[in-house]
């Protein structure tokens, strides 16, 4: 039963780390897009960082979601999903 709601999770996981990490990069940095990998204005350190800094921000809000979301069905059916 858990299950479609884990994908609806997944996808609105992806949405709001997006914005999140928009967020963040656009403070530390003062830009507002974030360097691709392919950019011939960034060095190799931005580019990394930058990307470490996504994966690291996609990572915990996918979690957080998740997190969340398995507690609310155990709030509802009183068993945690598997």
């Amino acid at each position: 039963m858990y299950k479609p709601f884990s994908v609806a999770f997944g996808v609105a996981g992806g949405i709001a780390a997006g914005f999140v990490f928009k967020q963040i990069w656009k403070r530390l940095s003062g830009e507002e897009e974030a360097p691709e990998a392919t950019s011939r204005e960034y060095g190799w350190g931005e580019v990394i960082a930058a990307a470490a800094l996504q994966g690291a921000v996609f990572a915990a809000v996918r979690a957080a979601i998740d997190r969340g979301g398995a507690a609310g069905v155990r709030r509802l059916t009183g068993n945690w999903p598997d």
